[in-house]
């Protein structure tokens, strides 16, 4: 995406941001499923406080 930090108006930024998405190639599709790589939380203990 083009640099737009050097900018500071927002609307102009916003512009620039848009035609460089527009301009970039589009992204490949997945190859596995959202969220799936993900580390895994394990659940908490429920009921009676630990504190």
């Amino acid at each position: 995406m083009a640099d737009t930090k050097k900018i500071t108006d927002k609307a102009e930024r916003k512009k620039l941001k848009r035609a460089a998405r527009k301009k970039a190639a589009p992204k490949a599709e997945r190859t596995y499923a959202r969220g799936s790589h993900k580390r895994k939380v394990k659940k908490m203990a429920r009921g009676q406080s630990k504190r």
